[in-house]
């Protein structure tokens, strides 16, 4: 959206967690307000419209109606939690929360360098947004200090990790699946023109 920018570009402005996403970390995306890539983006548009705040939690009329379903579909990033994530991030503060969301980036490199069979990408992505931060860490641990590991094939790394993910997943209740928008759905804001 021209004239949009904003100074985090690693948590978006609808409660997204940027540096935690595939297109992100593929360089398809700047973050959001980075650039070209938020163009159609209508939440963007409402933040010009309503004094520009750094994330829509700031604004007066958070949460409003684009908070009742914006949670429903995932694209290829989770959006299971963004009005809670905007929410624990003006409980917890900016700060704090990003450097929560900076150590689970960094969980991520790991599981992407160590881990990674080439097929757990978006899998770990995925894992790494809806888990807590002490789940990725004990889940990590537990691999790191599991005798023999560092010489089994990645494959097999892989699949260690992914159980563990799955595990710590199933525990909390969590599906680590993407929620795909059904064929012929249209949401209410589109049918609406908005």
């Amino acid at each position: 959206m021209k004239n949009f920018t904003r100074t985090d570009l690693q948590f978006s402005l609808c409660g997204l967690n940027c540096l935690l996403c595939p297109m992100y970390l593929g360089n398809y995306c700047p973050g959001c307000g980075g650039g070209e890539g938020n163009q159609t983006c209508r939440i963007a548009r409402c933040s010009l419209e309503h004094g520009k705040p750094e994330y829509c939690s700031q604004c007066p009329k958070f949460p409003c109606g684009t908070y009742e379903k914006i949670d429903a579909y995932d694209s290829f990033i989770t959006h299971r939690n963004q009005k809670r994530d905007l929410q624990k991030c003006g409980n917890i503060g900016t700060e704090a929360y990003q450097a929560e969301l900076k150590e689970k980036a960094r969980i991520l490199h790991i599981l992407l360098e160590q881990y990674n069979d080439g097929k757990k990408k978006s899998f770990f992505c995925l894992a790494v947004n809806l888990l807590e931060l002490e789940d990725l860490q004990a889940a990590l641990e537990q691999m790191e200090t599991k005798r023999g590991t560092e010489t089994l094939p990645m494959k097999e790394k892989a699949l260690g990790m992914t159980k563990l993910l799955r595990q710590a997943a199933e525990e909390r209740g969590i599906s680590l699946k993407l929620r795909k928008k059904p064929s012929g759905c249209v949401q209410d804001n589109e049918k609406a023109g908005k």
